[in-house]
């Protein structure tokens, strides 16, 4: 495992606690954490600490033969270490892979900081696989903050 740190942010108009709550629902989970290039089904879900949920994280067909675990998917088991509900999220990302690259346990650090009219949402993750490129890595967080951020907002118009 490498040392490496890659981190993003993003403001989201909504509540920490609203933030928050796109976590706990596997069905949330699912249309908002993939980057934008891929599709994600939830397999296993168990969100608590000392939980852990397992997800298969599939390429669209234009981004075919990148997938860590098969030819065109990522599956990633993770287990949530230490929750502070509104607060932080702590957890180990390991990826299914043969390819020694992507093996070891990425720690993965979500905070959820209260401002004015929002939250700032931040991702620190720690160990990160020298087999995944800091130019990908760094789109696929800021994706998947992007439509984190379009979720909840838009759940918030529809309440």
């Amino acid at each position: 495992m490498s040392p490496r740190i890659d981190s993003a942010s993003r403001f989201i108009s909504a509540s920490p606690q609203t933030v928050y709550r796109a976590f706990v629902e596997r069905r949330a989970m699912e249309q908002w954490l993939p980057p934008e290039n891929m599709f994600g089904k939830m397999l296993k879900f168990d969100f608590r600490e000392g939980g852990s949920y397992r997800m298969r994280l599939t390429y669209l067909p234009q981004e075919q033969g990148r997938g860590k675990s098969s030819e065109d998917s990522d599956e990633v088991e993770v287990r949530l270490t230490k929750i502070e509900a509104g607060r932080r999220i702590e957890q180990e990302v390991t990826f299914e892979s043969e390819d020694s690259a992507f093996s070891g346990v990425m720690y993965m650090i979500w905070t959820f900081e209260p401002l004015d009219e929002g939250t700032l949402v931040m991702i620190r993750a720690e160990n990160v696989p020298e087999g995944i490129r800091p130019e990908d890595h760094d789109a696929g967080l800021n994706s998947s903050l992007e439509k984190l951020a379009r979720f909840v907002e838009e759940d918030r118009r529809r309440r």
